[in-house]
């Protein structure tokens, strides 16, 4: 498996999301990292940045149908 030149900083960073997010993210995945500059395997990166994708399209669905969330 090779690796990808995006570390868990970057990603978030690229998504505008906090690095705790993508920690997160990687827990729920099961994917091994050490600190945010850890570089993540190409399917890893792959995996996490489908995750963030697909909330970042239903986030964007949801408030274009005016159904946005009240907390």
């Amino acid at each position: 498996m090779g690796f990808a030149d995006l570390s868990i900083a970057e990603i978030a960073a690229d998504y505008s999301i906090p690095v705790e997010k993508v920690f997160s993210l990687c827990n729920q995945q099961e994917i091994a990292y050490k600190h945010q500059k850890t570089h993540l395997a190409l399917e890893d990166a792959k995996a996490i940045i489908s995750q963030i994708s697909s909330e970042i399209r239903l986030k964007g669905t949801s408030d274009s149908m005016g159904d946005r969330e009240v907390t």
